[in-house]
């Protein structure tokens, strides 16, 4: 369950915030102007506002407000011309589409242009309806532009006062979603779970984490950061440092399962890192509240009682009842979990700091590590072409209302165009299987919103507590818009119904044709669907590609900083960074690919495996770090120093050639990534790492060393194994 659906974290969360101050604006705003206009006005504004709000994302303020004013500026000319449109029907037809087409377009820009692009559509739909003349359409606009302006500087305004409070909240989502990623690892420890399953449910739920991360870093690393922020900076930095440790815990499960399942120190371990997850659940709960996290969960007995079991696992080691790598990976967990505990507790440590001025941050320069986004006109005039997914898209929603407006023309009885538009809009999105959900979710939504508004209207006819119902309404869609869209469907079909019954009364079978209208729409952007689809799988080469290149860059940074080369983890952090970002973005084609028709799935086992090798080769690293940390008394840093070089080699050398086999295999298939691989791979051993001098077996690190050494090529060589047969499934494959 998403962490929001739960009461005592929803009303503090900024799911609730957005939800709470987008009605109070939309509806304060028509309630305002209602004391001094008629009731038609009112909603002009009103529907002028609401097309803002859904702009009114969290985000930096200098962000927000051009997102904002892009959002006015485009929906008040989308208003203009349909309304001036409105009286010729062929000439709405043609503009409808134009419009449906560009809107569309918009989302080659990415996942925030989404809310804009379906803002566009929404504004056109409402005023398809409108037949005024020239004058009365200006003054249609003009009443439109005036309540999006008005809503624009209330929300700036508002945002300015809590920019702090919804820095806490995105900053307490992360953390939200670590404590369920690290839910996840201690399922790892339990004999019951499918390991392989475990392992998918992790990569998942680390798509979602980096996600939020990368919400939290935008937020508190973007601009000048005041005395306030300092506080949750630090917490963010302790978080990060806090989920590479967790990166780190990964280990040989299959053989801590293989011997140690008839003992109870798995249990003791699933025990504590449960109650670690809900350590870091009480500082996420903390932050939300606006105050300083201490903990009240105590680790000692779980400690004590583990290391009495490795004592008497110690005893059947040496009577050869329990072989060593058993044993050692055991130790090896024991050990990482009492560094996580001894983070966790820094974590709550950064909460107590008292505000003071911004400490010099270890990475002065933050812009590589937030979101970079070009709005330029070429990126789209580059995408139109039938090789684009989106053009293929925005031709789709084209030709999907072109044919929802001809059914409407032709119904027997008084068809609503705009519903079966509005629902064309609401439910054909990019991929097929975004379709798939909003289907299912929009069908069920209206058929409740329909029924509960109908009940409403029934009973209820003074305007001022129709506005209630309103504000109800318009506060609970943003509010579960991202976390159950089923209840936002609910909510939006309610607040629809009841802004368009204030604007023209109508009657309760119209409700009723409007489930006509609704399902009617749902059919026709399912078929359409399937019109010049954008299937996953022809995304999948790049992706690939990708994920290759930026993991041979994460090696070459990993092995100048524990060779220390550098003095600093920034290039490290960037490459980590970017290589996490592709994966999530194959993760992510996958997760759809699965929604896709069966004759449409290729390589899912593959893929998926490709993919855990890939975040396994950024856990070990981790742990290489951790354990060069864990082991300096005494560090041989000859010998160590040639050990990385050749881990670092070896596993180089795998994704090179996992490349090379890539592009023999399809070489017309994907295109060339633009940066190149820089880096080589010199080794010159002064010791032979199979053989160490006498002495450099007596470091405590020697045989931890050896074991990550062998686990990380084999986890390489894996990559190799998997992209090769992702490749020779794809290259036949017909587009």
């Amino acid at each position: 369950m998403h962490y929001a659906l739960d009461l005592r974290t929803f009303i503090f969360s900024h799911y609730f915030y957005t939800g709470f101050r987008i009605a109070i604006g939309v509806i304060g705003l028509t309630s305002l102007v209602l004391a001094y206009a008629d009731l038609p006005t009112a909603m002009t504004v009103c529907i002028g506002a609401l097309c803002t709000s859904l702009m009114d994302m969290p985000s930096p303020l200098r962000h927000k407000f051009n997102e904002m004013l892009s959002s006015v500026l485009l929906c008040t000319a989308v208003t203009l011309i349909i309304s001036l449109c409105a009286p010729f029907n062929l000439l709405l037809s043609i503009m409808l589409v134009i419009i449906s087409f560009l809107a569309s377009m918009m989302v080659v820009y990415g996942k925030k242009t989404m809310p804009l692009q379906f803002a566009a559509l929404f504004v056109m739909t409402l005023s398809m309806e409108n037949e005024l003349s020239a004058r009365e359409a200006f003054l249609h606009s003009g009443l439109f532009l005036a309540g999006g302006l008005s809503y624009m500087t209330y929300s700036m305004v508002v945002s300015w006062f809590l920019r702090n409070r919804i820095r806490q909240q995105i900053l307490a989502e992360a953390l939200f979603e670590l404590t369920r990623y690290i839910d996840i690892k201690a399922g790892f420890y339990d004999t019951s779970t499918d390991l392989n399953e475990q392992f998918n449910l992790a990569v998942r739920q680390q798509i979602l984490l980096a996600d939020k991360q990368q919400a939290s870093r935008d937020l508190l690393l973007r601009g000048k950061q005041s005395e306030q922020d300092s506080v949750l900076v630090q917490v963010h930095f302790r978080m990060l440092d806090l989920y590479e440790l967790v990166l780190a815990t990964h280990t040989d499960y299959v053989v801590l399962r293989r011997y140690l399942a008839d003992t109870d120190v798995l249990d003791l371990l699933h025990q504590m890192v449960d109650k670690a997850a809900r350590d870091i659940e009480s500082v996420a709960y903390s932050i939300t509240r606006k105050r300083a996290s201490y903990s009240e969960i105590s680790y000692r007995e779980d400690m004590e009682a583990i290391e009495k079991s490795v004592v008497r696992l110690e005893q059947d080691s040496r009577d050869g009842k329990l072989p060593e790598e058993a044993l050692t990976a055991l130790r090896s967990s024991l050990n990482k979990l009492r560094d996580v505990v001894d983070m966790i507790g820094q974590l709550h440590l950064a909460t107590q700091a008292p505000a003071a001025p911004m400490p010099m941050l270890p990475d002065a320069d933050m812009t590589p590590f937030l979101t970079q986004q070009r709005y330029a006109l070429g990126v789209m005039l580059s995408n139109m072409s039938w090789t684009s997914p989106t053009f293929r898209f925005s031709i789709r929603v084209a030709l999907a209302i072109t044919v929802g407006l001809l059914i409407a023309d032709h119904l027997p009885y008084a068809a609503h165009g705009y519903w079966i538009v509005l629902t064309i809009v609401i439910i054909l999105k990019p991929s097929f299987s975004m379709t798939k959900q909003r289907r299912s979710d929009r069908l069920i939504g209206t058929v409740i919103g329909c029924v509960v508004t109908s009940v409403i209207l029934h009973f209820v006819h003074a305007p001022v507590l129709l506005l209630g119902f309103l504000f109800l309404a318009t506060a609970a869609v943003p509010a579960f818009l991202y976390i159950k869209y089923r209840y936002a469907a609910v909510a939006a079909t309610m607040q629809i119904l009841l802004q368009i019954n204030l604007l023209v009364p109508t009657n309760a079978h119209v409700v009723s044709e409007r489930l006509t209208d609704t399902l009617i729409g749902a059919i026709i952007a399912t078929l359409f669907s399937f019109v010049l689809p954008s299937w996953e799988y022809r995304a999948l080469p790049q992706l690939v590609k990708n994920v290759l290149a930026d993991n041979q860059r994460y090696i070459i940074a990993a092995r100048d900083l524990l060779q220390a080369r550098i003095t600093d983890d920034f290039v490290y952090r960037i490459s980590r960074k970017r290589l996490m970002d592709s994966l999530a973005g194959l993760s992510s084609a996958l997760v759809r690919m699965l929604d896709e028709p069966e004759s449409k799935r290729r390589a899912v086992e593959d893929i998926n495996l490709f993919v855990v090798q890939n975040y396994l080769v950024i856990a070990h690293v981790a742990s290489l770090r951790l354990l060069l940390r864990r082991h300096v008394r005494g560090q041989p840093s000859t010998y160590v120093n040639s050990m990385l070089e050749d881990i670092c080699a070896r596993v180089w050398d795998n994704l090179a050639r996992a490349q090379q086999r890539w592009d023999a295999i399809m070489p017309s298939k994907v295109s060339a990534v633009e940066s190149k691989v820089e880096g080589t791979f010199d080794v010159d051993y002064e010791l032979d790492p199979a053989n160490p001098e006498p002495g450099v077996q007596a470091w405590s690190g020697w045989r931890l060393l050896q074991r990550r050494s062998k686990l990380i090529a084999e986890d390489a060589n894996k990559i190799v194994i998997h992209s090769t047969a992702i490749a020779h499934n794809l290259v036949n494959v017909e587009d």
